[in-house]
């Protein structure tokens, strides 16, 4: 039969088709993990494949290397019962295989052909935006959900989370009215679509719009806040906005409450604290202990390093924090290797700009001016290949700032890079931070 969507099912049993579609919908809005839903659908009907492609296409989603075992598990089991899926469920089947191989480009260009084939399956629309996120590809963050949102009724229960994505990837590609608009209309209803929040959250970030997004994220809190798995990120979006006004105190009051050890979980979620204590750094707070805290539980050894460029970067943040240098020298040689030798997507992620950042990062650390410069700033033009979203590689830059403001920076090159902060976000405290640091007068 098909679902709602009209997309061909392998499955029979309304009951096992209802909670994928349940499954689906966590996915989309990250209200709680979808794995049991899953579990129930398997229950219903264990001759369906669909679910088990979901429960590996989800844990794929999560980067996290400990959980590869389970997911190549979970495609075992499909595997065993291809024979009689439909060609669209062999073809996910596919799609994550690749995708489990480390393949994310390949992964991505599979299920894009389910899209051209089925312009409504969610589930290939969810995945590929993710993967889409975490390759930096902004074109398709924003066209492939271009692709295929014309065919959906605009009455579709599901629909405003095609618009949150929608909302992002015009966002990451400068259209900022655009996503904004889109953005508020998806968030507009009854749906909870903490994209969509997340999606203008960028937009006032990107424009230095300061009181406008604390007042945006507060005002929607009751929809992303609670039970959210997004929430972490939503809370780290907000920080920034205290930093962008200077207010490290209440940037530090936000980590210290839900981005600390004892609100993470997957290292997606560490990272979202590494890459607030660094900024904080870079303005100057005290961060004290957190470093620590944030490393507790968090497996920073070489064992799994290269999986995900963006987030080895990212541990790299932590071991400086901490000052554990013999453990930050070991992450960086083990990315090293696996780069040297690898094919797989992050193998090029890492060697065009995770290893160029990390060893930057070090170099800063050492204070090291010319050598961080001389690393970050051809980075600007190539950090798109690194993964994450503007507001995220923003820490390039500000470590760039950072490095032009120490003795023996680039001072030239400090104030033309606050000249292109300031036309695209205006004055703001802290900019006014970084016109001082670099020694530079004070605009009338």
């Amino acid at each position: 039969m098909n679902d709602s969507r009209d997309n061909p099912v392998g499955t029979a049993s309304q009951e096992a088709l209802q909670h994928a579609e349940t499954a689906l919908w966590r996915m989309c809005s990250f209200f709680d993990a979808p794995i049991a839903d899953l579990d129930a659908a398997i229950a219903a009907d264990p001759g369906w494949m669909l679910p088990h492609v979901m429960r590996a296409s989800f844990l794929l989603t999560l980067t996290e290397p400990s959980l590869l075992a389970d997911a190549r598990a979970a495609l075992e089991q499909a595997d065993l019962l291809a024979a009689n899926a439909p060609e669209r469920e062999r073809a996910h089947w596919a799609a994550a295989s690749r995708c489990a191989s480390g393949d994310w480009h390949g992964a991505c260009a599979a299920w894009e052909q389910i899209l051209l084939d089925h312009p409504r399956d969610l589930y290939a629309l969810q995945w590929a935006h993710l993967f889409d996120f975490y390759r930096g590809d902004a074109r398709n963050l924003r066209g492939r959900v271009a692709r295929v949102l014309p065919e959906w009724p605009a009455d579709d229960p599901l629909r405003p989370y095609l618009l949150g994505m929608h909302a992002f990837g015009l966002e990451e590609c400068g259209h900022y009215a655009q996503a904004e608009a889109v953005g508020r209309e998806a968030a507009s209803g009854d749906a909870k679509v903490p994209w969509a929040t997340h999606a203008v959250a960028h937009v006032m970030e990107m424009q230095g719009r300061y009181a406008e997004g604390q007042a945006w994220l507060r005002g929607q809190r009751p929809r992303w806040a609670e039970g959210n798995g997004f929430a972490g990120h939503l809370w780290w979006h907000l920080a920034l906005f205290h930093l962008e006004a200077m207010d490290l105190d209440g940037a530090l009051q936000l980590h210290d409450a839900h981005q600390g050890s004892a609100h993470a979980v997957l290292t997606l979620q560490r990272l979202d604290g590494a890459a607030l204590l660094w900024r904080l750094r870079l303005l100057g707070a005290d961060v004290g202990a957190r470093w620590a805290d944030l490393a507790q539980g968090w497996d920073l050894t070489p064992r799994d390093a290269g999986h995900s460029a963006f987030n080895d970067a990212h541990a790299l943040m932590a071991l400086v924090g901490t000052g554990d240098a013999a453990a930050a020298q070991a992450l960086l040689a083990a990315v090293q290797r696996r780069a040297e030798r690898g094919s797989e997507s992050n193998a090029a992620m890492a060697r065009e700009v995770g290893l160029p950042l990390m060893r930057a990062l070090l170099a800063f650390d050492a204070g090291d001016a010319a050598t961080a410069i001389a690393l970050l700033a051809p980075l600007r033009d190539t950090a798109h290949r690194f993964g994450g979203s503007h507001a995220q590689r923003d820490l390039i830059d500000l470590t760039l700032l950072a490095a032009c403001s120490l003795p023996g920076g680039q001072r030239a090159l400090g104030c033309a890079l606050l000249n292109e902060r300031v036309m695209a976000r205006g004055e703001t405290p802290q900019v006014d931070h970084w016109r001082r640091q670099l020694g530079l007068a004070a605009r009338a």
